[in-house]
């Protein structure tokens, strides 16, 4: 009888905690549903800046490489843009940053030249620094797609560079460490293959794209801001080693990402991390004088010395005519007065050997100072190279093969256990006509003249004031 009269009390208490143990429920599902969507929305809204560990992106594999211990190993990330010579002005910042700042330098390839753009500063149509990285990574990957791949380590010689404490990782090895991606088509040659093919074809890259890119570190003022004060640009300067090494923010970052790292003045406006008042410290101060130039690699060297010593043979001029590119395409009359000004200026018995680095084809050379300088053969004996010629395409063939890039950089410690025979098929030979031509006109024993305000004709100044024709 008790028994049932308990049982009976139960049901009707049971009976009347069931619309209060509904809403526990309900609202514990609605608390879990909440933390979820903050936290979906939070990764969406990472910055550069955030720590992240390689195992949330690498697919579950068998790959060697996830055995890699990349525990305190810390990345510098950056987004080259515009032109060779911009791309180059930048990668000798990124060493100077990665370098004060203690981390290892991702190497990006060399981009097609624009393919990538800032902008311009002063108009505010420069683009975030998330865009820029995302637009840089998107390249990439396409150059990688259609085989078009070069280390911008393969085209210039950092071995100087990386025999002292600078440490550099090629964007191939990074992206298959880290993201697990298989970068195979991006490769020339059997260490590349066996290195960076070892990731996964099928791996969506768009996590990696994403948290690289980051999503809030703002580089153009706030608009609403210009407007209240009635200024056309603010900018602050921050102290690169005190905005983003020890005791930052920053420094816990497993990658570092940033934006742009050029520093060439542009109408007043320069870059806004500062590396001027890096630490007074000897091993800065001397990396510093070294990449103020960084020549190109052995190879290039080689085929320019030997174009200048077995083709053109005797004493020469260079002459750099930037004719067709942005603003120099309104330019023709002074570029022309210069050299015409130069070759005045020269004496010799015989005709002068001028060697001519132009983009404007030879076909298109009617009617201009140029086919005047070719038809009086008795005066002048002209020089140029093409991108076909036996000579380039050797010097194409023998830079990817060296492997510069990977030989010079960062590689897994678990290297032999990775099979080095792995085949893969070849990028494309690329393109080194416009480094082996810079290379002859640093060899031009007459003397030089260059297209004003080229940064090519600045390259190559630099090339002949360090003497790179004898290295």
């Amino acid at each position: 009888m008790d028994s049932s009269v308990n049982r009976s009390r139960w049901r009707k208490r049971s009976q009347r905690n069931k619309p209060l143990l509904f809403s526990i429920s309900l609202l514990f599902l609605l608390s879990l549903l909440l933390l979820l969507l903050l936290l979906l929305v939070s990764s969406k809204t990472l910055t550069s800046l955030i720590p992240f560990s390689p195992k949330t992106l690498a697919p579950k594999s068998k790959n060697p490489c996830e055995t890699l211990a990349l525990a305190g190993e810390r990345f510098l990330w950056y987004a080259p843009h515009s032109g060779f010579s911009n791309q180059l002005s930048e990668l000798r910042n990124a060493i100077l940053i990665s370098a004060i700042l203690n981390r290892t330098l991702v190497v990006p390839p060399v981009l097609d030249h624009h393919a990538v753009a800032l902008g311009s500063c002063p108009k505010f149509r420069v683009k975030g620094p998330a865009e820029l990285r995302a637009a840089v990574w998107d390249h990439i990957m396409q150059l990688a797609e259609e085989r078009r791949y070069v280390s911008m380590a393969d085209i210039i010689d950092l071995s100087s560079i990386t025999s002292s404490k600078v440490r550099i990782i090629d964007f191939r090895v990074f992206a298959s460490l880290w993201c697990g991606l298989n970068m195979g088509n991006a490769c020339f040659g059997s260490l590349c293959c066996a290195i960076s093919g070892d990731g996964s074809l099928s791996t969506n890259s768009s996590p990696c794209r994403s948290l690289l890119s980051g999503s809030q570190d703002k580089f153009q003022p706030d608009r609403e801001l210009q407007k209240k004060k009635k200024i056309s640009y603010v900018r602050k300067r921050r102290d690169i080693f005190k905005a983003l090494g020890p005791g930052s923010n920053a420094e816990t970052a497993t990658v570092l990402a940033l934006g742009s790292v050029f520093s060439s003045p542009y109408k007043g406006s320069e870059l806004y991390i500062d590396i001027h008042e890096a630490p007074r410290d000897p091993f800065i101060q001397s990396l510093i004088k070294k990449t103020e130039f960084l020549p190109f690699s052995p190879e290039v060297i080689a085929a320019g010395k030997e174009f200048a010593v077995q083709n053109i043979k005797e004493p020469f001029l260079c002459a750099q005519l930037r004719l067709l590119d942005g603003q120099f395409k309104n330019h023709w009359k002074s570029t022309f007065s210069a050299l015409k000004q130069k070759i005045l200026s020269l004496k010799a018995s015989g005709p002068i050997h001028i060697f001519i680095m132009t983009d404007l084809p030879t076909m298109n050379w009617t009617g201009t100072y140029l086919e005047e300088l070719k038809e009086d053969t008795k005066s002048y004996k002209l020089f140029t190279l093409r991108e076909r010629d036996d000579l380039i395409v050797q010097a194409a063939k023998k830079l990817m093969a060296a492997e510069n890039s990977l030989k010079s950089s960062f590689l897994p410690r678990n290297l032999d256990g990775i099979k080095k025979k792995r085949d893969c098929d070849r990028v494309m030979l690329p393109d080194v006509l416009l480094y082996v031509e810079e290379t002859v006109c640093s060899c031009a024993t007459m003397g030089f003249v260059g297209t004003a305000g080229s940064t090519i004709a600045e390259s190559i100044e630099i090339m002949r004031k360090n003497n790179a024709c004898e290295l």
